[in-house]
């Protein structure tokens, strides 16, 4: 079973670095390496394999984590109610809170179901970095209490709650995550 899952990260790992994400000098978040607006839309393609994945994982949630995830991480709202450079932040690291949990599952049957939609998440995520990375020459601005607020639940989310709890917690958040908070985040100002 440890060798399976060897081979899927290794496939995983190989197939996000035969589509590298062009990179260039540090630029300006306006610059033509930060192309986090191909994402206002996923394609059928793309989101059918997330609910395929999602389906899978749901038939194997205990109830009680998934009582739990529901109240884990209570949100004062949504990505509209911070910055564009915040709602960028916030959006990666539930992508990477998400990336962490999907590519910790050992199943053999997940682990199949579940290799287009951890490739697509590492491409977000890795233009979302992209999008993200301080200018050598730009001030840094600090954080709004909200976004401070809101990676400090992650954070300790991580740190405090079972493996379990965060699974169905993902789970249930993905279609949040892939259809709002990731069209938000592509629509930039216009995120109504």
């Amino acid at each position: 079973m440890l060798l399976l899952l060897l081979l899927l990260l290794a496939t995983v790992l190989t197939r996000t670095q035969a589509h590298p994400v062009p990179r260039a000098t540090r630029l300006p978040v306006e610059a033509k390496d930060c192309n986090i607006a191909q994402f206002k839309s996923l394609s059928p393609q793309e989101l059918q394999a997330f609910r395929k994945a999602k389906d899978a994982i749901e038939e194997g949630l205990p109830q009680k984590d998934v009582r739990r995830a529901s109240r884990l991480l209570p949100r004062d709202g949504d990505l509209q109610q911070l910055q564009v450079q915040e709602r960028q932040k916030a959006l990666q690291a539930e992508v990477a809170l998400t990336l962490k949990v999907l590519g910790n599952m050992t199943d053999p049957a997940l682990v199949t179901i579940l290799g287009q939609p951890l490739h697509t998440l590492s491409h977000i995520h890795s233009q979302l970095q992209t999008c993200t990375e301080p200018q050598p020459t730009a001030e840094p601005t600090p954080q709004s209490r909200l976004l401070s607020r809101w990676l400090h639940r992650l954070q300790e989310a991580q740190n405090k709650e079972t493996p379990g709890c965060l699974k169905a917690y993902v789970t249930l958040n993905l279609f949040r995550l892939l259809t709002r908070d990731l069209k938000c985040v592509a629509s930039g100002d216009q995120c109504a």
